[in-house]
């Protein structure tokens, strides 16, 4: 009964929401359906962004793990094996989707949905060039974090609702590895916020002019890059799907494209980690004029994307008391200590600025 109760004041809510929309629209139209043109137009361009992204990261992780290990990698189907990632999408496509007899159908569902939503969410506040952020936040930051940390509780619905125990024990380890970063990914991003006296992305690149804050802040940067890639579970920090232990963790009882969002919601997330970190320390779109601003924008993404890729290829799996251990006793330190140090240079510049 009380679910009932909930899912109608939850329609209420929807009725009133659409009714105050449809009032606006008749109250000022011009601006109205200008302002919602704009959005869908900016909408339509973030998740081009993701599934493009996702599309050649996937085939671009197969060529860079080929590389590091002296391998060919794909190299079949198409000129250099360019079409594989196509295969694979169709392959997945075609699979049946099957979902388990005592899983709770709704939310294990629903799980991979948030998970592809979240990098659509969070490339938006991003500045693609001047003035050319989607959604310009003045807590732009703060809003990233935030949204991006809505996967934890998608990692949480896909082990609990797949009603598998290494389903939920992987996703247990989700929730344990992903909270216990999140705090030092979001203290490295603090002594920019000290810098620039801002959390609006757009602010903190113009304030990038010159000099990028991974000159100012070094130690930020390295702790963002850890903790960025424990966030998303890739190695050698994917504790979440040990086949040894947890067999494929949240993910071991999707099929077909189900299994194919996660994924895809990965690399959408790695793209949006990559994002941030080229905004807030390597200048966005800030660069030489002979190219356009957001071409530098996604020049400096790649890179980062990179060093991605070839630290999950380099470096083998570590236990979860060491990812524990590097969290809480190295990492979480490390940050209080940069804060610290930031505003001690703040001080001093401020000293001798006024002297």
């Amino acid at each position: 009964m009380e679910t009932i109760n909930n899912l109608l004041q939850t329609l209420d809510n929807l009725f009133l929401i659409i009714a105050y929309a449809i009032r606006s629209l008749f109250a000022d139209p011009h601006s109205v359906w200008a302002n919602l043109t704009m959005d869908i137009i900016n909408f339509i361009i973030v998740v081009i962004i993701v599934v493009l992204a996702a599309l050649i990261l996937i085939l671009l992780e197969r060529k860079i793990a080929g590389w590091t290990s002296q391998r060919t990698g794909p190299n079949r189907l198409g000129p250099r094996g360019w079409f594989q990632t196509i295969a694979d999408a169709l392959k997945l496509m075609g699979k049946e989707d099957v979902t388990p007899a005592g899983a709770d159908k709704f939310i294990f569902k629903i799980a991979p949905m948030i998970i592809f939503s979240l990098p659509m969410m969070t490339l938006a506040v991003i500045p693609y060039g001047n003035g050319m952020a989607p959604i310009d936040l003045d807590l732009g930051i703060f809003y990233f974090v935030a949204i991006s940390s809505i996967s934890t509780l998608a990692f949480l619905m896909a082990g609990w609702g797949s009603n598998n125990k290494y389903s939920l024990l992987g996703a247990m380890r989700a929730v344990a590895q992903m909270v216990s970063y999140e705090i030092p990914l979001l203290f490295s991003l603090l002594g920019v916020v000290m810098i620039t006296q801002s959390f609006n992305l757009g602010v903190i690149v113009e304030s990038q002019p010159n000099i990028p804050f991974i000159v100012l802040q070094p130690l930020a940067f390295g702790i963002f890059m850890i903790a960025g890639l424990a966030e998303l579970n890739r190695a050698p920090f994917d504790l979440v799907e040990a086949d040894q232990e947890v067999v494929a963790g949240p993910f071991t009882e999707y099929t077909g494209l189900r299994w194919g969002l996660f994924f895809l919601g990965e690399y959408g997330n790695m793209t949006a980690m990559a994002a941030l970190g080229a905004t807030v320390f390597l200048g966005g779109w800030q660069g030489p004029g002979f190219l356009p601003g957001y071409v530098w924008l996604f020049m400096k993404i790649g890179i980062l994307i990179f060093f991605m890729m070839w630290v999950r290829w380099t470096f083998p799996r570590i236990r979860i008391d060491h990812l524990m251990h590097l969290a809480w006793k190295v990492l979480l330190p490390l940050s209080i200590l940069n804060i610290l140090l930031t505003g001690l240079g703040i001080y001093i510049y401020r000293l001798v600025i006024g002297g």
